[in-house]
């Protein structure tokens, strides 16, 4: 049944009523999505919007898609749960395809709930491994919200407390065109990140347990450093001992459209002993997990297991959705419509002086906004086009420090003139914002 304003607004009462106040959302009335169809979703009081964020780019390929509510069906109707103390062939299914696509040698997977989990049960591994409590991370970076990701994350937005169980150390490089090295070329950008990451070697007290990285930082705008950059690390950490962990929570399963992951784009001294996914593997499922050699991964002594990580019903949900993704070539899908998207909004931003920078790669898009005439990041910019753009029909994401770069990954099935009708949307409401910006 079709609701009203009022019914929206009430239920935005009993949200604040009962939970935390800063679990934020999105809007100044903000929306209750109640149903979707491959890259459209509609909201409780019958409005439709093309979908250009996924549900935080965890809505990978489409909203019902078939084949995975028939899978998520048919196990369901078998059994929901078991635990990790059972055999489970969905989980030896999945387990044995992720392992053939991850690229490292001899590697395990444990399959966790979320991306945070994830990262939180590869630093444990890490840190285990190495018997140390030292970890590398880059400025800018997010890596989840709990206690341990936390204290790794480099976006003061997200960071609520200084406190954490790992000494962090943050190096350059993730973010291109800020910082001290922005003017230099690719080459000496390289030069100058890796020469940072070996004198900040030499501040620590040695034995640094890992370098965890994001190939495209997701929270932080979709930024990204010079392909090779992370190789470049790579050569230097394997001199040292340091393990690499790759962040594959918002870039992997082909979303950047060059690569299956993220990692490849630095592919030059081999993959990373670690990676992290979560997110779009289960279409909305709730599935993470780490992928590790497994000298790494067996370095724990202690007794574990997971509850919920591994269900048979998100078991099955990944196995479906990977199965669709790879049969339908979604990351060339990425890759081509990716690259029309992109274009059309770099045509789109050169005549907004709020524009500072449209960066990505595949369907995972980043515009930066800035005070019209400055360099300065402008978070109410930002505001004003996701606001502009939901008015328009089109739901996109925002990033960044303070939130200032507009977050565009729609679903991996886009077709050209979704893409097309998108950037049409998201050109006016740019246009529209612009105009309220320069008029304040």
């Amino acid at each position: 049944m079709t609701q009203t304003p009022q019914d929206t607004a009430a239920l935005y009462a009993r949200h604040q009523a009962v939970l935390p106040s800063w679990l934020s959302l999105y809007y100044e009335r903000p929306l209750e999505l109640t149903h979707g169809e491959g890259r459209h979703v509609w909201d409780a009081e019958g409005n439709r919007y093309l979908d250009f964020f996924g549900g935080i780019l965890t809505t990978m390929t489409a909203h019902a898609l078939p084949e995975v509510t028939k899978a998520v069906s048919e196990q369901a109707g078998r059994i929901i749960h078991t635990s990790t103390l059972y055999l489970s062939r969905p989980m030896v299914d999945l387990a044995e395809r992720i392992v053939a696509l991850s690229g490292i040698p001899d590697a395990r997977v444990f399959f966790t709930t979320s991306g945070t989990e994830a990262n939180d049960a590869a630093l444990l591994l890490a840190t285990t491994h190495r018997r140390s409590n030292q970890i590398l991370a880059m400025r800018n970076s997010y890596h989840g919200r709990s206690f341990s990701t936390v204290g790794i994350t480099g976006n003061q937005s997200w960071s609520p407390t200084s406190l954490s169980p790992l000494q962090t150390l943050y190096v350059h490089g993730g973010v291109r065109s800020r910082g001290p090295y922005a003017e230099l070329s690719d080459a000496e950008y390289t030069a100058a990140c890796v020469a940072d990451l070996e004198d900040m070697l030499q501040q620590t007290a040695g034995g640094v347990a890992a370098l965890i990285a994001e190939p495209v930082q997701g929270v932080g705008g979709f930024t990204m450093p010079p392909d090779g950059l992370y190789a470049a690390f790579r050569e230097v950490l394997a001199r040292h001992g340091i393990l690499w962990i790759s962040d594959e929570v918002q870039t992997g399963w082909g979303r950047t459209g060059d690569h299956f992951w993220g990692w490849q784009a630095h592919a030059g001294h081999g993959p990373p002993d670690m990676l992290t996914f979560a997110k779009g593997i289960g279409n909305g499922m709730s599935i993470g997990g780490v992928v590790a050699r497994a000298e790494v991964m067996n370095s724990l002594s202690a007794n574990s297991i997971s509850t919920f990580g591994g269900s048979p019903v998100t078991m099955a949900a990944g196995l479906a959705n990977l199965n669709y993704l790879l049969e339908h070539d979604l990351q060339g899908n990425a890759r081509r419509v990716g690259g029309l998207l992109i274009e059309r909004l770099r045509a789109v931003a050169a005549g907004l002086e709020f524009v500072r920078e449209v960066r990505g790669r595949g369907l995972m898009i980043g515009i930066e906004l800035v005070r019209p005439g400055t360099d300065e990041r402008s978070p109410e910019a930002a505001s004003l086009v996701v606001e502009a753009a939901r008015e328009r029909g089109l739901l996109v994401g925002k990033g960044g420090q303070g939130g200032v770069s507009l977050r565009i990954a729609p679903p991996m099935t886009l077709t050209v003139a979704e893409a097309e009708e998108g950037a049409d949307l998201l050109a006016d409401a740019l246009r529209a914002a612009h105009g309220m910006v320069a008029a304040s």
